[in-house]
C-alpha cells in the first residue's frame, strides 16, 4: 500500500511545472496559493460578478478548475455558495419538502374536536349563495355542508354555527382552521372564548395542518360537478343530498361510514331499508356497544394516521433547528418584499436571517418554511421593523414623497410620486401613480 501512495505522488508532483517568471501550474492551471484573501477575491469575482450572477457550487466549480487549483477547491466553493446571502435569498429549492409529518392528536369523542374551511368561487345561485362551509368532525369524519355568501360578515356566520352545529352537536373544544379573514376575526374569537372552544390556526402556506377538510372539499366539488350537469347553477338544491351521500359512504381510515361512527349504524337508502339481522339494544349493552365502537374507531384512526404519516415521511426531509439558530423565512414571491426597485414575481423568497428564540406548536412559521442560516450573522436583525403579515407576506409602506410629476394624456391627467419605503434607501424609491398609493396605502 506504501508503495502503491508513493507512485501516486510521484505522478501528481510530476504535473506541477514552474514556468520562467517563477509561477507554479499544475498541468495547465494557475495554482492559487494559500492566500485566504486572494481566494476570497476569486471566488467573488467568479459567483458575484454582473457577468456570472451567482452560479451554483457545482457551475462555479467547473468554470473556475479550467484555469485554477488548489487544495481541497471544490470543498471550499461548495461552503462559500451555501453561506451567500444572495442566494439563500432568491434562489429556489430544489429539495424534498422539509420537516417530517406530524398529525394532530386523535380525539377522544364525536364532535368534540371539528375543522372548518370554505369552498369559494362557485357560480351564484338564484339564492344568492357562492361558497359552501365545510364543517367536520375529526372523529367520525361526519360533516355538514352550508351554503353561505361571500358577503356574510362574522355574526352572520356565528348564528349559523350556533343553530347548525352547536344545536345538533353541542360545543366542540377546538376548532382547527385557516386563518381566513372570518376564523381570525375578534367576533369570532370572542365568541368561541365565551363557549370554552379553543382555536387552532394552521401557519401560513401550510395547509396541511386542515389536510382533512381540503381532501373533504375535493370530494364536494366533484359531488357538485357531476349535479352541475343536471342541476346547472342551482347547486345548493342538491347540497343536503351530497352531504347525505358523504356521511353514509365507507372510509377507510374509518372502516365504517361516517354515520355508522356517529350513530352506531347507517341509515337507511332505497338499495338497504333495514340491516340483516337488526336487532334493538337497550341498557348497559348500548353503553357496551357505544365503548366498544369508540375504541375501535381510535384504533382504525391511529392505523390510518401511521400509515400517512409512513407515505409522507418518503418524500419528506428532516430537519431540526434549535433554540437560538438562526434561519431564513419565506414569504409569498407575489406579494413578497418590495426591495431592488421592483414588486411581485421579481422580489426575494426569503427575508431575514431571524433568530429563533421559541419553538411553539401554532401561531408560528411551519418548519417547511424556513431555511438554516449557515454562519452567525456579524449584525443582528432587528425583527421588530420587519412586520411580515399572517398570511407570509411581507410588503413595505410608503415613508417618504420624494419628487412629483404629471403626465397628461388626451382624457385625463396623471399624478406621479417618487416614493422611498419602509427599510429601504432613496436610490431604491419607485414611481408610483396618485390612484395606486391612495387604494393600497391610503
Amino acid at each position: 500500500m506504501a508503495h502503491i501512495r508513493e507512485g501516486i505522488d510521484e505522478e501528481k508532483k510530476a504535473c506541477f511545472t514552474l514556468d520562467d517568471q517563477g509561477v507554479l501550474w499544475f498541468k495547465n492551471r494557475l495554482v492559487v496559493p494559500k492566500d485566504m484573501e486572494l481566494r476570497k477575491k476569486i471566488l467573488d469575482e467568479a459567483h458575484t460578478s454582473v457577468l456570472t450572477m451567482h452560479p451554483g457550487s457545482n457551475k462555479m466549480y467547473q468554470d473556475l478548475k479550467q484555469k485554477f487549483w488548489w487544495t481541497r477547491m471544490k470543498r471550499e466553493i461548495a461552503k462559500y455558495v451555501s453561506e451567500c446571502d444572495v442566494c439563500k435569498r432568491v434562489k429556489a429549492d430544489h429539495l424534498k419538502p422539509g420537516g417530517m409529518l406530524q398529525p394532530l392528536n386523535i380525539p377522544a369523542w364525536k364532535w368534540e374536536d371539528i375543522h372548518m374551511d370554505f369552498v369559494v368561487g362557485l357560480p351564484r345561485t338564484q339564492k344568492g349563495y357562492d361558497s359552501i362551509w365545510v364543517i367536520i368532525d375529526r372523529f367520525t369524519k361526519s360533516a355538514h355542508f352550508l351554503p353561505v355568501k361571500t358577503v356574510y360578515r362574522a355574526n352572520m356566520y356565528a348564528e349559523l354555527y350556533i343553530a347548525k352545529i352547536v344545536s345538533l352537536h353541542g360545543v366542540p373544544r377546538t376548532i382547527t382552521s385557516d386563518r381566513g379573514s372570518v376564523f381570525v376575526s375578534r367576533f369570532w374569537e370572542q365568541l368561541q372564548n365565551a363557549l370554552g372552544t379553543r382555536l387552532i390556526h394552521s401557519s401560513a402556506y401550510h395547509p396541511q395542518t386542515s389536510g382533512q377538510v381540503e381532501r373533504v372539499n375535493q370530494i364536494v366539488e366533484d359531488m357538485l360537478r357531476a349535479c352541475a350537469l343536471t342541476y346547472s347553477t342551482k347547486w345548493d338544491e342538491c347540497l343536503p343530498l351530497a352531504e347525505f351521500a358523504y356521511n353514509n359512504s365507507y372510509q377507510k381510515s374509518l372502516n365504517m361510514a361516517p354515520f355508522e361512527a356517529l350513530y352506531g349504524r347507517r341509515c337507511r337508502t332505497p338499495l338497504n331499508w333495514s340491516e340483516p339481522g337488526e336487532r334493538v339494544t337497550f341498557g348497559p349493552d348500548l353503553v357496551t356497544q357505544a365503548e366498544e365502537q369508540v375504541k375501535f374507531i381510535q384504533s382504525n384512526l391511529k392505523s390510518a394516521q401511521s400509515r400517512q404519516k409512513s407515505y409522507s415521511d418518503r418524500r419528506r426531509r428532516p430537519l431540526v433547528f434549535e433554540k437560538g439558530d438562526h434561519v431564513y423565512l419565506r414569504v409569498s414571491p407575489i406579494k413578497g418584499v418590495h426591495r431592488f426597485g421592483v414588486k411581485g414575481k421579481l422580489a426575494p423568497r426569503y427575508v431575514g436571517p431571524f433568530k429563533i428564540t421559541e419553538q411553539s406548536v401554532h401561531d408560528v412559521f411551519h418548519v417547511s418554511q424556513l431555511k438554516k442560516y449557515i454562519r452567525v450573522p456579524e449584525e443582528e436583525v432587528d425583527t421588530s421593523q420587519v412586520q411580515i403579515e399572517p398570511d407570509l407576506t411581507y410588503e413595505a409602506r410608503p415613508i417618504k414623497i420624494l419628487d412629483q410629476k404629471q403626465r397628461s394624456t388626451r382624457w385625463n391627467t396623471v399624478n406621479f410620486y417618487k416614493v422611498q419605503w419602509s427599510d429601504h434607501s432613496e436610490e431604491e424609491a419607485t414611481w408610483e401613480t396618485e390612484e395606486y398609493l391612495q387604494t393600497k396605502h391610503p
